[in-house]
């Protein structure tokens, strides 16, 4: 999957742009919408918590660190205890798993309450009132679905797409 970014001017196109993505086939659950806090989305599809908040590269983050950091600490157990050397892969590998896993949940928890840094660059439009756009299209419908919007809505503009986003969001 791919996200495409639109920024369309007002309510009234994002609604007219979701029902052309509907009559394509895209289902509602893969639009998202985010406007300016305050803005009436009437019954269009709002961002959730995992678009607004940095929740998935926050914890790629965590992820990696804490793995780094559990292996570090297993191997400096192993140094210390040189009798444990029997069991030292065991050691290792509980301890980087462990704190991976420990690394990911944190840092995932703070990336929910961190606006996502990947819509920082439409702030601007946002607070002026403009819409934006995140559609979630297979790989291969990119290109028809930024030509369908474009055909249909001149005023939308295309921000770019996404190169792959979580496959369960």
């Amino acid at each position: 999957m791919r996200r495409i970014y639109f920024l369309v001017p007002d309510v009234e196109t994002a609604k007219r742009v979701v029902d052309e993505l509907l009559l394509a086939r895209i289902e509602e659950r893969h639009m998202h919408i985010l406007a300016k806090r305050g803005t009436p989305l009437e019954n269009l599809p709002e961002a959730g918590m995992l678009q607004k908040g940095d929740f998935w590269a926050a914890t790629q983050r965590g992820l990696a660190l804490g793995g780094a950091v559990g292996t570090l600490a297993g191997l400096g157990a192993i140094a210390l205890s040189p009798e444990s050397a029997v069991i030292a892969g065991g050691i290792v590998l509980g301890a980087g798993l462990a704190s991976a896993g420990v690394g990911a949940w944190a840092s995932g928890m703070v990336g929910l309450n961190i606006g996502n840094t990947r819509l920082r660059r439409f702030s601007n439009a946002i607070e002026k009132g403009a819409l934006l756009m995140m559609i979630d299209v297979p790989k291969a419908r990119v290109d028809e679905i930024e030509k369908l919007v474009k055909k249909h809505h001149p005023e939308a503009e295309v921000e770019g797409t996404e190169p792959r986003i979580p496959a369960f969001p």
